[in-house]
């Protein structure tokens, strides 16, 4: 890093624009400019943000840090500056459509096709091959990884590549995995808390009856009358009823279900399951398997639902719902926000290597033949399906946290004390919403202000018209009216691609290490009667050896943070220069700390801490 002075001798006047240009060295010099400081003759200084690289024969044109709506600008020349920037934008970042009716996505067939500006520093350190392979040498097991269709002899086989980190959450689901309690809890507070919702009416495709889950209801009181006090709640996997299975690899044939799982609160104000239907559609092969049922016959159905939830999980919840959505976004902000617009400031940082981290993932992870096809049932294209088929539960108001929340009836805490995801997400939420709050209060004095904004109606257009490909029943608005709408849009932005990826990405190791708590794929059917599973047959369903080794490998490096994080709140390059947003910014992150010792405080002699959501484990954006 060096900083260069310059020093002019004649009188330059008002400094609207500053031009850099860089002359080609003879090998590739390309220049990172973090900004330029003005002083002038009468002693004041300028802050010139760039935070961009400078390459080739390129120049690039600065303003002043000073962040300016459309309307504040009245000279021509800036006028015109604002223009060019957006119309060069345009055509760097360009919609592509990956898959049909997928949202769309930027148009690059790999990492080194993007602009320079959002590329990884170092393309080495996301190569998902190399990092998954380090992965399984740092885990000790490389040397199972090409047994494919070699099946481990028991479930403590499956400990010959279970890495022991001292006192961790996944140790701990190894030992309990097994139990109820451990398969409940982690519907609340594992890495895809976000499926449980209060069963309001039992489905007539789950026939369930009093009589089979009467020994598991505690109250006294028939299953309707425990439905009427809230105390059933509900998991289908429905989305991957029709969903083709893998069939990469003709050794080894693959399963998947659409179970649905029945739970219910019991007197300890603990989740536990009741009942679960393999199928969706009821009959005498598709029987409901019952605690009481034979020990094997309830563990193998536990073990489809788990499989069937990491599924759910990779692809929906983790993929589409963070990965793709926080890239509409970061398209939108770089194709209609110019870098003078109070909303490109407040947002960038939270677009940091999001477009070049799912380039990358498309170049390598879910690609037809990607890492994805080795070890996952829904490789192959039932990824895509899953997709394809999750878009119609993507809308604006599933991404408003408190709304979803109450939407799936988990709102209550009297209700449901231990549901940690929803506590800490509700927090998070409210300190994002008010920073954007303070920020809009600072540029946009009325509602008319915000109307009158085209480059803002034009980022949330394109959201709507390329993210959500147009489609009404998404909610998604078309253009945004008031500064309070604009506070809730900026939050579900800012917590989509911050705190809703924390929360389902960095848990992957902790809660899916353990193979049988979350097997990537199936190599038998889901069981069509009762009484005849053995432990044998389970161990038969559960993945092989190398399937298992590059599972282990991909939930490892998808669960580490990057070289440097910069965790919620972190705004080392100074887009803002002026002292209102620096106030609304330490405010900010005040409120993130008190958060963080809320959490700590209550985590203390947990045996399950529930951290995902604590602001500083929260990267800022999508990053891996």
């Amino acid at each position: 890093v060096d900083s260069y002075d310059v020093t002019v001798e004649e009188d330059l006047g008002e400094i609207q624009l500053i031009k850099i240009e860089k002359r080609k060295y003879w090998y590739q010099d390309d220049w990172y400019l973090k900004y330029i400081s003005v002083k002038t003759p009468v002693g004041d200084y300028l802050e010139f943000p760039c935070y961009r690289w400078i390459t080739d024969e390129k120049e690039i044109v600065l303003r002043d840090g000073r962040a300016k709506l459309p309307r504040d600008d009245k000279t021509q020349i800036l006028k015109q500056h604002r223009r060019k920037e957006l119309e060069s934008r345009q055509k760097m970042y360009r919609w592509k459509e990956w898959h049909p009716g997928f949202p769309l996505s930027i148009d690059a067939h790999s990492h080194s096709e993007l602009p320079r500006d959002i590329q990884f520093d170092n393309e080495k350190g996301i190569d998902f091959i190399l990092n998954y392979t380090k992965a399984m040498e740092n885990l000790y097991v490389n040397r199972f990884m090409h047994m494919f269709q070699s099946s481990w002899s028991d479930f403590a086989d499956f400990e010959r590549i279970f890495v022991r980190i001292s006192n961790t959450i996944s140790e701990h689901v190894m030992q309990h995995w097994k139990e109820d309690f451990m398969f409940g809890y982690q519907f609340l507070n594992g890495c895809n808390p976000v499926l449980i919702r209060r069963c309001t009416e039992i489905p007539k495709k789950l026939p369930v009856t009093m009589d089979m889950v009467e020994c598991s209801l505690e109250r006294n009181l028939t299953l309707e009358e425990e439905v009427k006090e809230g105390n059933i709640f509900i998991v289908d996997y429905e989305l991957l009823d029709g969903v083709d299975a893998n069939k990469t690899d003709p050794c080894t044939i693959q399963y998947l279900a659409a179970p649905i799982c029945l739970l219910y609160k019991n007197l300890e104000n603990k989740i536990v399951p009741i009942a679960i239907q393999l199928g969706q559609k009821p009959g005498p092969d598709n029987p409901i398997f019952l605690p009481s049922d034979a020990t094997y016959d309830w563990l193998l159905a536990k073990i489809w639902v788990r499989s069937s939830d990491f599924h759910v999980h990779q692809t929906v919840t983790h993929l589409l719902r963070t990965h793709l959505v926080s890239e509409v976004f970061s398209i939108a902000m770089f194709r209609q926000l110019p870098a003078v617009h109070p909303l490109f400031k407040l947002l960038v940082p939270h677009m940091r290597f999001t477009i070049a981290i799912n380039t990358k993932a498309r170049e390598q992870l879910i690609c037809e033949c990607g890492l994805f096809d080795k070890a996952n049932a829904t490789g192959g294209g039932g990824h895509v399906q899953m997709v394809q088929k999750a878009m119609k539960d993507l809308t604006y108001s599933s991404l408003c946290f408190p709304e979803e929340i109450k939407a799936k009836g988990m709102d209550s805490k009297e209700d449901i004390p231990y549901y940690y995801y929803r506590d800490d997400g509700i927090k998070v939420w409210e300190a994002i919403k008010s920073f954007a709050e303070d920020v809009i209060h600072i540029y946009y004095e009325s509602d008319e202000v915000v109307c009158e904004d085209v480059e803002l109606q034009a980022f949330v257009k394109d959201i709507y018209v390329y993210g959500m490909r147009g489609v009404k029943a998404s909610g998604f608005p078309k253009a945004i009216r008031t500064r309070e709408t604009l506070a809730e849009y900026l939050t579900v932005i800012i917590f989509t691609t911050s705190a809703q990826h924390a929360a389902v990405n960095f848990g992957q190791y902790d809660w899916c290490s353990w193979i049988p708590n979350a097997p990537p794929t199936m190599r038998c059917p889901p069981p069509t009667e009762k009484g005849t599973v053995t432990i044998e047959q389970i161990v038969e369903s559960l993945p092989d050896r190398g399937r298992s080794c590059w599972h282990l490998g991909a939930v490892w490096a998808l669960s580490q943070f990057q070289d440097k994080e910069l965790f919620l709140g972190m705004y080392p390059d100074e887009h803002f220069v002026e002292k209102p947003v620096k106030e609304a910014m330490a405010k900010f992150r005040k409120n993130l700390d008190e958060i963080v010792n809320t959490i700590t405080e209550r985590n203390k002699n947990k045996k399950l801490p529930y951290y995902y959501l604590s602001p500083d484990r929260i990267p800022n954006s999508v990053a891996v």
